[in-house]
């Protein structure tokens, strides 16, 4: 008979199943294509101290990027996705807007959120950067992780699933720790049954913050990348909340919003009503997604 369960953890062809009473056995996916992701739930089947995933359940999202030669699945079923930034190192306005866009298209809420508190000046100049998020309705946070300052990030993360999403040196670790004390010791534990040794701080891993189990964080490894080739060329106005309610004034259904004539999109960038580095990263994205694929 199969189980029920949820996959905490994965690597390579192995991943880490945990029953609806908190038991965590590894699992191996049946067949060849069985692509399971941390978040998924699956039916199960126990053999001896391992099992085997019979079934993924439908999901309700699945986050993840994809270059011209890969994709990499992040984690399914999100609720939301914390895009942690921080004063230093300086974020890259083209990756925070590359995670919302692949945000936008499953349907998952983003959270933006900023750490460094206590480096005042480039606080401040990075908080000035995040302004025309804020005015678009993105959540900004604002953290001082160093110190212990949370914020209202706990009241946030309740009671809801939410991956953890920035680059190397965010204080990604300290945020996760900081919710999670035991977290580092339950992802030794992991790694140590998938034997996975080294490689598993690059494993995305399941963490419950409260002892009933009823908030997940997610935290996944740093990148540098963040490839969109999923996202239709022609769709990417739509998952960008400050061009979207100016795409319906275009002249043309199939407006590119680069050069076409009474188009409402450049309406609105020459009124400065949509943000002009904004305009120019929509534009080096449309080139991007709709260049020839090189293989």
């Amino acid at each position: 008979m199969t189980l029920s369960g949820l996959v905490i953890a994965t690597h390579g062809r192995h991943c880490v199943v945990e029953t609806p009473d908190g038991e965590r056995r590894i699992c191996h996916p049946r067949g060849k294509k069985s692509q399971v992701v941390v978040g998924d739930r699956v039916q199960w089947l126990a053999s001896e101290d391992e099992g085997t995933i019979e079934k993924v359940e439908p999901r309700r999202n699945l986050f993840y990027r994809q270059d011209e030669m890969r994709t990499k699945s992040f984690a399914a079923n999100l609720d939301q996705v914390l895009i942690l930034l921080a004063a230093e190192p300086e974020f890259s306005e083209m990756q925070l807007t590359r995670a919302l866009i692949a945000a936008e298209a499953e349907h998952i809420t983003p959270v933006i959120a900023l750490n460094k508190q206590d480096l005042t000046a480039l606080f401040e100049h990075a908080l000035t950067r995040l302004s025309p998020y804020r005015e678009m309705g993105y959540t900004v946070l604002s953290l001082g992780l160093k110190s212990g300052d949370l914020g209202d990030l706990p009241e946030r993360l309740a009671n809801k699933t939410t991956l953890v999403l920035g680059p190397s040196g965010t204080g990604k670790s300290t945020m996760v720790n900081a919710l999670i004390p035991h977290a580092n010791v339950a992802t030794n534990e992991i790694s140590h049954a998938l034997n996975s040794g080294k490689h598993t701080t690059t494993a995305t891993t399941w963490h419950w913050v409260d002892a009933q189990r009823q908030t997940g964080l997610i935290d996944s490894p740093g990148f540098q990348e963040f490839g969109l080739h999923h996202i239709d060329a022609m769709q990417l106005a739509a998952y960008m909340p400050d061009f979207k309610p100016h795409v319906t004034h275009c002249k043309f259904y199939n407006c590119t919003h680069l050069h076409e004539p009474s188009c409402g999109v450049r309406d609105a960038v020459e009124k400065g009503i949509i943000n002009a580095s904004r305009y120019r990263l929509y534009g080096l994205l449309f080139a991007e997604l709709t260049q020839p694929a090189h293989y």
